[in-house]
């Protein structure tokens, strides 16, 4: 679960780390009486979307006058914001930080996240921060410093030592830093985040270290105790099919392809994506809709594959172990009269009432296929995928 940057500024104060002053705003008025608070003659105006490369879309706006603040709240509110990561459809702005600007002398990047496949915490550091950090990740990885924290040890004074001399940093900042770094480690671990990212951390001319940006991603997983945090979640900044799939308890998460998938198990998804994708097609989502699934849970998840209109077909790969292939077999049939299904669906079932889920199937009169092969399975509905993809271009 990703947060506004004004709520991460709101859980680093909390910490103890330096941020700007600042105000979170819903309207132009309120976006100028935020700037007023805050006095001064000069202000940023900062639109509020989960996605970053706001500045070089335009999303960041500095302002000398009250007038310039409520122009360009005018102009962020209730209107997409394109990044380079958001896709073409951008992100809808439905709040703006009005904040104070900061005099900054160095921009560093420092953030802290999971790395799963080492069962650590990585701090990762930069000297070069700023919105170039994604092109000196790219371009030069060797600048990116890095430091692993061991979890049964916990973070180290080494630890900020060695990063505050590779930044550079005189001796007031480096202790600064290894106050900061002791702050967000003990925040990751309270808030169960998955990623804490300062970028940038700047070093201000008055030597100072303040986290001008910050982006903080939750662990879903962890919710169920991070109750105040969950009730932070913005779901207009989510895709409206992973927040319905959250409501029927179903995992699904968008990709870019037109081949819709179901199946039960996230390892066999993963073994059918990949299957998908050997056969020359690309899977239009992930969805496992679990061990013990039923009829209704399968209907509610098949009308989330097909309310996808860059669907072209569907695959539908059951293993039926505690669950029921002929439970599946009737959501399934349920779900394609309801939707008045118009791509090819492709069916594979095997294992637990298999035979009867396949009677069911061929019994209802839809016009479907069916597959008791996985690599026959697919490469079918890559074929029919291409097939319908061929009709539907040349009537458009």
């Amino acid at each position: 679960m990703k947060l506004h940057e004004y709520q991460a500024k709101q859980l680093l104060r909390e910490a103890g780390v330096a941020v700007p002053a600042g105000q979170v705003a819903t309207c132009a008025t309120a976006a100028v009486d935020a700037a007023a608070t805050l006095g001064g003659e000069h202000w940023l105006v900062k639109a509020q979307i989960h996605a970053g490369g706001r500045g070089k879309a335009g999303g960041v706006r500095r302002c000398q006058t009250a007038a310039e603040v409520s122009a360009a709240a005018a102009a962020l509110l209730g209107q997409p914001l394109v990044t380079a990561q958001t896709g073409a459809a951008g992100l809808p702005v439905n709040a703006v930080l009005v904040e104070t600007p900061t005099a900054v002398q160095r921009e560093l990047y420092l953030s802290l996240l999971i790395d799963r496949t080492a069962a650590q915490v990585l701090i990762l550091a930069a000297s070069a921060g700023g919105m170039e950090i994604e092109t000196v990740a790219a371009q030069q990885p060797d600048q990116l410093l890095r430091a692993a924290v061991h979890p049964s040890v916990g973070l180290q004074p080494w630890h900020s030592r060695r990063l505050g001399f590779a930044l550079g940093l005189e001796a007031a900042a480096r202790q600064q830093l290894a106050q900061l770094l002791t702050a967000l480690y003990q925040l990751l671990r309270s808030c169960d985040a998955s990623l804490i990212e300062i970028n940038p951390l700047a070093l201000t001319n008055a030597g100072d270290l303040v986290a001008v940006d910050a982006k903080i991603e939750l662990d879903d997983n962890a919710l169920f105790r991070q109750s105040a945090l969950a009730a932070w979640r913005d779901v207009s900044q989510e895709d409206a099919r992973e927040t319905a799939a959250r409501a029927h308890d179903l995992s699904y998460i968008r990709l870019d392809g037109n081949i819709g998938c179901m199946v039960n198990g996230a390892g066999l998804a993963m073994a059918t994506m990949d299957l998908i994708q050997h056969h020359g097609g690309a899977p239009a989502n992930f969805l496992d809709v679990g061990g013990g699934t039923t009829a209704a849970r399968v209907a509610e998840a098949f009308k989330l594959i097909v309310s996808d209109p860059q669907v072209t077909a569907v695959l539908v790969n059951i293993f039926g172990g505690i669950v029921r292939c002929d439970l599946i077999a009737e959501g399934i049939i349920a779900a394609v009269r309801e939707v008045a299904l118009a791509v090819p669906l492709v069916v594979r079932l095997a294992g637990n009432r298999a035979e009867e889920g396949l009677a069911l199937l061929a019994a209802s009169g839809l016009a479907l296929h069916t597959a008791q092969d996985l690599a026959a399975a697919a490469d079918l509905v890559v074929t029919m995928a291409s097939r319908q993809r061929a009709q539907l271009g040349g009537r458009e």
